[in-house]
């Protein structure tokens, strides 16, 4: 039998009969199991549950937990799903909590060695692997990965950092991922992603239609965590080489002054604007070649798991980042 390292996962799956199978086999083919992996299935119709439910005959680390109310089709609903898996792993003694998308597939060794990045910089906080989509019949890493962004689909956390944190925000356009992320860097933890942990997304990409409301809703995102206007509008010009080209960055654009027309109130903290919109200033600053600015946000530096009881578990709420 393969060790059970300790880590576990947790999995939001809605109606992923096409994909989720191979994904159950990444992982139960890894050469360290997780000690648990709560997939929670949200409301699926169709034979996701079943599938699940077949593995867990056979691999005891793997649990099945539906969400039987009903309610809306939203971004918050992924969240929730993810926080009532977290919930059923509160009790286990686990170092590294993981997030993984039920839609992905990736090497034997992908956990054994993104815990060996961890083992190796005791301030890693939260990490992860790239990303690659399938294009002309093989996979390439997508164009948005930078190693300082960890994508949601794969983002694995100390359990310290996770907890520091506060889990996942439930936020009205998205972007659970983004706040975690530099909330986690607030809190004084390391973040970074792996471009030599590949991971396949094996779901195909959207029709244009559905890539420009994708593309709409990000603007939005954008503003509502309270992305910088300049460093807004110079991650958009970069990115006009990507398809669809200008007009989608046109369109991400529409929907983050949408944000400054109708005047939304912002999800976020203050604190967390003025950490952000930090960051974003000094990558500008960088291009030239100027000397960076002060963090304006208190950081809270990590506690270690030796002093990290169960009984304190931070209340904090999270306050978010892109960069260019």
């Amino acid at each position: 039998m393969r060790e059970a390292k300790d880590y576990v996962l947790v999995t939001a799956a809605y109606n992923e009969e096409a994909y989720i199978e191979k994904t159950i086999q990444s992982v139960v083919a890894q050469t360290v199991l997780p000690m648990r992996w709560a997939i929670v299935s949200d409301g699926s119709t169709d034979r996701t549950d079943e599938i699940v439910l077949s593995y867990a005959a056979r691999h005891p680390f793997i649990r099945l937990v539906r969400v039987q109310e009903e309610h809306a089709r939203n971004f918050a609903a992924q969240v929730h799903a993810i926080d009532l898996g977290c919930k059923s792993l509160r009790n286990l003694d686990y170092r590294f909590i993981a997030n993984l998308d039920a839609d992905l597939s990736f090497e034997p060794t992908y956990y054994s060695r993104l815990l060996e990045k961890f083992d190796e910089d005791p301030n890693l906080g939260l990490a992860g692997g790239y990303v690659c989509e399938e294009k002309d019949g093989q996979f390439e890493s997508r164009a948005g990965n930078r190693d300082y962004s960890v994508p949601h689909a794969v983002q694995m956390f100390r359990r310290e950092c996770f907890e520091s944190v506060g889990g996942y925000l439930a936020l009205p356009y998205g972007g659970p991922d983004w706040h975690a992320l530099v909330v986690a860097r607030m809190r004084g933890w390391g973040v970074k992603a792996f471009a030599d942990l590949p991971v396949f997304h094996l779901r195909p990409t959207g029709t244009a239609d559905r890539i420009m409301r994708h593309l709409f809703r990000q603007g939005r995102m954008d503003y509502s965590l309270g992305s910088y206007p300049p460093f807004e509008v110079l991650k958009l010009v970069r990115r006009f080489p990507n398809k669809p080209y200008v007009s989608g960055a046109l369109v991400r654009l529409s929907g983050f002054l949408l944000g400054y027309w109708l005047r939304e109130q912002r999800p976020v903290s203050d604190e967390f604007i003025r950490f952000l919109r930090t960051e974003q200033k000094n990558a500008l600053r960088s291009l030239f070649f100027l000397k960076p600015l002060k963090d304006t946000a208190p950081k809270v530096m990590p506690r270690r798991a030796e002093t990290l009881h169960s009984d304190e578990v931070p209340s904090e709420e999270p306050p978010v980042s892109h960069n260019v």
